[in-house]
């Protein structure tokens, strides 16, 4: 008879004999269970044998329960000590990987002034994860250059270059090395961010919705100190309400003093804002081949001012074969709002006298930073002559432009002169060849007695007429 010993959980160890082998049991073997092939069952000893291990088990559970609380009890002495301990270990990883990361990357020890200036700044995961080669760009902040606002098409790396610089101020201060050739750092006390926010379903709440609260919070938690991202705000509703929203914002954000990067599809929102002080324009351009094949191809380099060409959307349609018919009709149209834009956004006195006052307060910034910097000698004598003839010949152009503005006022001016002559002139003559009220009115008198006659001597003529009929 082969006698197989077995475990489970709910018996332990019990004996399975196949029912081939047997035609009846001895009494020894109790807690029978008949199956088809094999009868599974125990024996008393074994019953008590299963008995000593459970016992043995939680003998050995309340042992270990005893040994760790005694454990617990001799470390709460010395827990103070353990987490020194633990901080230094902490901190001794983090400057090993930091050490690890400035060795074998090329990154370099930021400053710590009161302006952001980064030099071929460079994301530090995205140049990591993409196969070709990451496109650095810089960036400038001051007070004069607060907020920035950065246009572009889709794809042409506006979101990746407003992380980059969230993510190198947060390196810098908290010791990293950052990703650039050049960087300085103010100290930022607060880093919001509002970036590619989606429909919230379980709490019942639209991506407009969800813009509108984190906004909501971050105006009523800025400070001069802080650092802000916006990434394409607005785009949740109506362009109108949109627009209206974002430049309301925009104006607030302005206000706070705080440094702020504001991503935007709308192109009337950073003409609206180019002559604010503190307001900067900048843009990722899109070059697009004037062939018909309307190839498009990412710059991925940041460029001063807004963006130039506002048919990006036109040349991506074209890419996806859109009806010839459609295309037309959408660049005729495209075309006549555009140039109604232009005319509704052309150049006034006060624009460029706000130019003008932005042009001397932005000189006025860089020749302080220049005095408490650390550039002296030929590298500074280089620097202000730089700045000088461009400050000059920007405020040349300027002048040019109110030039052009007071001479259109002079022909203004004189043309009302001449009018004004001319109708005095008119007037001498009237009151010259005036006459007496009482000759007029006896004029007037004669004239209607007269219009009468004739009226009179045809009713009677016409009278005449028809009784000879």
């Amino acid at each position: 008879m082969g006698l197989d010993l077995k475990y489970d959980n709910a018996r332990q160890y019990y004996i399975n004999i196949a029912a081939a082998d047997i035609e009846s049991l001895p009494d020894v073997f109790i807690n029978l269970y008949r199956k088809k092939n094999y009868v599974e069952c125990q024996t008393l000893d074994l019953v008590k044998l299963n008995q000593k291990i459970t016992d043995a088990h939680s003998d050995v559970i309340n042992m270990s329960d005893r040994t760790i609380q005694e454990l617990i009890q001799s470390v709460c002495s010395e827990i103070s000590g353990l987490f020194r301990v633990s901080e230094a270990i902490a901190m001794l990883d983090m400057l090993a990987a930091f050490a690890q990361v400035a060795t074998c990357q090329d990154y370099i020890r930021p400053e710590l002034t009161d302006v952001l200036a980064i030099k071929a700044g460079r994301h530090p995961i995205r140049e990591k994860i993409h196969s070709n080669k990451f496109i650095p760009n810089d960036a400038y902040a001051t007070q004069q250059s607060r907020f920035q606002i950065i246009t572009g098409c889709n794809m042409s790396g506006k979101s990746t270059y407003i992380r980059s610089l969230a993510l190198m101020t947060v390196m810098a201060q908290i010791g990293s090395f950052v990703p650039a050739e050049y960087a300085s750092f103010p100290i930022v006390h607060q880093l919001f961010a509002r970036v590619s926010t989606a429909d919230d379903l379980e709490a019942n709440v639209s991506t407009f919705a969800a813009e509108m609260r984190e906004m909501a919070f971050i105006l009523r938690s800025i400070e001069p100190r802080s650092m802000v991202i916006v990434d394409e705000l607005g785009r949740g509703t109506s362009t109108t309400d949109g627009l209206a929203i974002a430049i309301a914002i925009a104006e607030a954000l302005v206000e706070s003093h705080a440094l702020v990067w504001f991503v935007t599809h709308f192109h009337d929102l950073a003409v609206i804002m180019a002559e604010r002080s503190g307001v900067v324009n900048l843009h990722l351009a899109a070059d697009i081949s004037a062939d018909a094949s309307s190839k498009m191809t990412m710059l991925y380099k940041v460029a001063e001012g807004p963006v130039a060409n506002r048919f990006y959307g036109l040349a991506l349609a074209k890419l996806v074969d859109l009806p010839l018919n459609i295309l037309d009709v959408a660049q005729g149209i495209s075309g006549k709002l555009n140039q109604i834009a232009h005319r509704r956004h052309s150049k006034t006195k006060a624009l460029i006298i706000a130019r003008k006052r932005n042009l001397i307060l932005s000189l006025r910034e860089q020749l302080l930073q220049a005095r408490d910097g650390s550039m002296s000698g030929a590298a500074l004598t280089k620097w202000l002559k730089k700045l000088q003839g461009d400050f000059a010949l920007r405020m040349a152009n300027l002048d040019e432009d109110l030039t052009v503005f007071a001479w259109r006022d002079e022909d203004e001016d004189a043309q009302g002169e001449v009018e004004s002559e001319t109708a005095g002139d008119i007037s001498d003559d009237l009151g010259q060849e005036k006459q007496p009220e009482s000759e007029v009115g006896s004029q007037l008198s004669s004239c209607v007695e007269e219009q009468s006659a004739v009226r009179t001597s045809d009713a009677s003529s016409w009278a005449d007429d028809s009784g000879a009929e």
